[in-house]
């Protein structure tokens, strides 16, 4: 999502900054803030699994721009990911991303909380990664002073992450799978 965010903005859409909201895999976290990929880390299975990732898939198109479009530069960059698991960006790059994208995590127990207070604040039933997302934008809000009007780049349904979302809300997860969609659907009268 955020890279046809940033693709966007290239196109002209006014854009502030990028806030990356990573899960307990934090690496794309770490990556913005000191300019090292390193996957050298545990993984983690965790209630957002499409944030469940070690190699970013879409880094690489992103670097490839902030390079200039030097696919030689990137190709040594993913070498050196694929041989050694990590790499730095150039102080140029590094500077680039930084001015451009904030980067934060969340855990689990984080999200689930997320869900539960836009739920209870504004009625809306917000999924995993959603969750994620507005918990990392609330920390950089705090942290910066920005307040910007905001979108988050949302895309999946809270009824695919039933057992997680109910959780959350304090519903009954034991049930089968669609038992629990009934029961989400109850109690957020959608």
């Amino acid at each position: 999502n955020i890279l046809s965010a940033y693709y966007a903005n290239l196109m002209g859409l006014p854009v502030n900054k990028f806030i990356c909201a990573s899960n307990a895999n934090n690496v794309l976290t770490d990556f913005i803030a000191t300019g090292v990929y390193d996957r050298n880390r545990p993984f983690h299975t965790t209630i957002s699994p499409s944030m469940d990732i070690l190699i970013s898939s879409n880094l690489e198109r992103l670097i490839y721009d902030l390079t200039g479009r030097d696919d030689k530069a990137v190709r040594r960059l993913f070498d050196q990911l694929s041989k050694e698991g990590r790499y730095e960006v150039s102080k140029e790059v590094k500077e680039k991303i930084q001015s451009m994208f904030y980067g934060g995590c969340c855990d689990d127990t984080q999200t689930k909380q997320t869900i539960k207070e836009i739920f209870d604040q504004y009625s809306y039933l917000c999924d995993t990664h959603t969750a994620v997302a507005v918990k990392v934008y609330e920390e950089y809000r705090a942290k910066t002073g920005d307040v910007t009007k905001t979108v988050i780049a949302s895309t999946a349904s809270p009824y695919k992450f039933t057992g997680s979302v109910l959780e959350a809300l304090g519903g009954n997860t034991a049930a089968d799978d669609f038992a629990q969609i009934e029961e989400l659907s109850e109690l957020s009268k959608l």
